[in-house]
């Protein structure tokens, strides 16, 4: 069976299955139902200076899809509300009892060396293995000159990050944002002040819809709201892509990475640790679904892992990291073409009006003239492997992109004649 232990820039946990820092790991109790379902670790809620911050009601909100499933979820509330002192009791004890689990504690406070000197002793007297410095909330914390205030300027995650080495010697893990034009600058910039690791991505701004009576978003605050941070299964995409950058990056391409962002299941996690991830940190579907479903979690891992002879996770971390390039570098001269299935097909025509009406007009509609009956062919000689009706067919694997032996060698966009400023 395969092991799915890890060792984290000098963290060890059972598997690599953390709460990240938010509402479920917010008090002990949480925290140790956690532990009781199997999590291998949390992100303790982000402490910050006393007195703690205090929020507001109401604080969620979703963006829904077919039958209310929750896509994407918004959420406005606050690091930790309770005090300092009690969340560092709560943390020594919850360690003590847990010794195996990996225990993280997130850090928010202004832009002061003293402050953050003063808070690092405490949390290292906690047991605690290591800090996450919350870089990237996205709203509330920044209009006091924090969260993504700081994760925002490059400048200031070096400068923090480099405090905190000094004043601690726990592992420093910096939590990037995502509210940014390139997130390989403060990754940069967080290794630069002598950063053990970082994990991304923290929360999108967003709001995901209004009520058009009161003319406000939700959640409503008094009639009124904010944008707030955006997260769950909608963000995975983006999420992977930040992962990817700074894996792939040379600057930082030694940095450990605990990914973050929409995950939910099982391949989403080889997923992230495919493009360069050590751990994962879960939130959203533990909101939605329970602690329980880190079960499900690390059963179909490790049966994935055991089909395909992975024997640790170490096994295949940024395997996928070497397959992703820049556009430029991609073959001109590689070609699929689409083949339909003819008996799944279930004749819904969904491939050909979108391709009529949206793309190249590279399926034809065939109806025969004494039956009615409707039937769909690909015009090879018209399809460019757009993938277009493959991802609106209703049938998985009726509709295959299927590669096509053209004779020529590699070229990329810098070598190709058409390329107008190709050197």
């Amino acid at each position: 069976m395969a092991d799915l232990s890890i060792e984290f820039c000098g963290i060890k946990s059972p598997n690599p299955f953390w709460l990240a820092s938010a509402p479920p790991t917010d008090k002990a109790y949480n925290v140790v139902r956690a532990f009781e379902a199997g999590w291998g670790g949390v992100v303790w809620k982000t402490l910050g200076e006393d007195p703690p911050a205090v929020n507001v009601s109401s604080r969620y909100s979703a963006h829904y899809g077919k039958n209310r499933e929750v896509l994407g979820f918004n959420n406005i509330e606050l690091i930790t509300d309770r005090s300092l002192e009690i969340n560092l009791r709560e943390i020594t004890q919850v360690k003590k009892d847990w010794p195996d689990r990996a225990m993280i504690v997130s850090l928010m406070l202004p832009c002061e060396e003293f402050r953050w000197a003063e808070i690092l002793p405490l949390v290292e007297a906690t047991g605690a293995d290591g800090i996450e410095l919350n870089f990237g909330c996205p709203h509330g914390m920044p209009e006091r000159g924090m969260g993504a205030a700081v994760g925002q300027v490059p400048e200031y995650v070096e400068m923090v990050t480099r405090w905190c080495k000094q004043h601690t010697r726990l592992p420093v893990i910096v939590k990037l944002t995502p509210n940014i034009t390139d997130v390989r600058m403060p990754a940069r910039a967080a290794l630069a002040g002598g950063a053990d690791a970082v994990s991304l991505i923290n929360t999108i701004n967003s709001i995901t819809h209004l009520d058009l009576d009161a003319m406000a978003a939700y959640p409503i605050v008094g009639g009124k709201s904010t944008h707030g941070g955006y997260c769950g299964s909608a963000v995975k995409p983006i999420a992977l892509n930040m992962v990817a950058e700074i894996a792939r990056d040379p600057a930082t391409a030694g940095l450990p990475i605990s990914g973050i962002g929409g995950i939910s299941n099982w391949r989403d996690a080889a997923e992230f640790i495919a493009l360069g991830a050590g751990s994962v940190q879960v939130c959203t579907a533990a909101m939605l679904h329970g602690f329980r479903i880190v079960e499900e979690m690390k059963d179909g891992l490790s049966r994935w892992m055991d089909e395909k002879g992975y024997k640790s996770i170490a096994d295949f971390t940024r395997k996928a990291v070497p397959n992703t390039t820049d556009w430029k570098y991609l073959d001109m001269n590689y070609q699929v073409i689409a083949n339909i299935d003819q008996d799944s097909c279930i004749k819904c025509g969904r491939c050909y009006v979108a391709c009529e009406d949206t793309s190249h007009q590279s399926i034809h509609q065939l109806i025969d003239s004494a039956s009615g009956e409707r039937t769909y062919q690909v015009n090879e000689a018209e399809c460019v492997g757009c993938n277009l009706c493959e991802i609106t067919c209703p049938v998985q694997g009726c509709i295959t992109m299927v590669p096509q032996q053209t004779g020529k060698p590699y070229m990329n966009w810098t070598q190709d004649p058409r390329n107008p400023r190709r050197g």
